[in-house]
């Protein structure tokens, strides 16, 4: 599948955007506290699978989410979409019915810190092949490959 499918033109833009930003000097300490917990939290491989696939699939009922997401158990797919809900990254969505039925979304914040992390895959669309040749010859040094 095509990467750069997955995205708009304006979200590669403004990952681009993002990516070429220079933070202040002077930054508020809890601005850097925050890009800690959020790099820790979206360099956990669950959050980042439950951001791309609620981008793609829009709205989804909790098992559905949990059938997408693989090899997530059900205790740490609660767990990560309780904290994505705490950080206002998704919205979830109770429905009076029997059996409940309970639907995650993302929120324009969701959203946008997926955009963000875009870039990433930019970077490793445009630079695959470098990256490859590097670990092929640092394991042909290593005598691993």
């Amino acid at each position: 599948m095509d990467v750069s499918a997955r995205f708009t033109a304006e979200e590669i833009e403004r990952a681009r955007r993002y990516a070429a930003a220079i933070p202040p000097a002077d930054l508020d300490p809890r601005i850097g506290a925050l890009v800690n917990e959020l790099i820790g939290r979206v360099a956990d491989k669950w959050t980042m699978m439950i951001l791309d696939i609620l981008a793609d699939h829009g709205e989804l009922r909790f098992t559905r989410l949990s059938e997408l997401v693989e090899g997530v158990s059900q205790k740490m797919l609660t767990q990560t979409l309780r904290q994505m809900e705490r950080d206002g990254l998704v919205v979830r969505t109770v429905h009076p019915v029997v059996p409940p039925k309970v639907e995650y979304r993302l929120t324009g914040l969701g959203l946008s810190l997926g955009s963000a992390f875009c870039g990433v895959w930019v970077w490793a669309a445009e630079n695959l092949e470098q990256v490859e040749q590097a670990r092929q010859a640092f394991d042909r040094r290593a005598g691993t490959g």
